[in-house]
């Protein structure tokens, strides 16, 4: 979702996190905070940029719809239904598959992200409509 998953499809923005969208079921849950410990995630804050120690089992993210994060790869942001969407089962309807790193990677399709960006309408959302609008336009 967001920058990250437009930059896959030829969007030209850099971006600072990483956005995911994933799953709610407890199974994918309990598989993600998994992996956010092997990554040693923190919450992020710009206050505290290296992050602060949280407990991330599977029925901490549930509690929140955002969780901004840092880890060992870099920033992090779980974003369980971003705006004008209602979140993964939406998404990935209409998402896109790339290979990378040996794996399969799904990201939301741009007509998602520009769908999302509109909603949230946040200022640096404004000028990536603007870019996701005529990369749409070209296809």
């Amino acid at each position: 979702m967001g920058a990250t998953a437009a930059r896959l499809q030829g969007f030209p923005r850099l971006t600072a996190a990483a956005d995911i969208t994933p799953a709610t079921d407890p199974g994918n849950l309990k598989r993600l905070s998994a992996a956010l410990r092997d990554l040693h995630a923190r919450v992020y804050t710009e206050s505290v940029p290296e992050g602060l120690a949280f407990d991330c089992d599977a029925e901490t993210l549930a509690r929140a719809n955002v969780w901004n994060l840092t880890t060992d790869a870099g920033r992090l942001d779980l974003i369980f239904k971003p705006g004008g969407t209602q979140g993964y089962d939406d998404l990935a309807r209409s998402a896109v598959t790339y290979q990378a790193f040996g794996i399969e990677l799904r990201a939301a399709s741009l007509n998602d992200i520009l769908r999302s960006k509109l909603a949230s309408n946040r200022p640096q959302d404004q000028q990536d409509v603007i870019i996701l609008t005529e990369m749409l336009k070209r296809r």
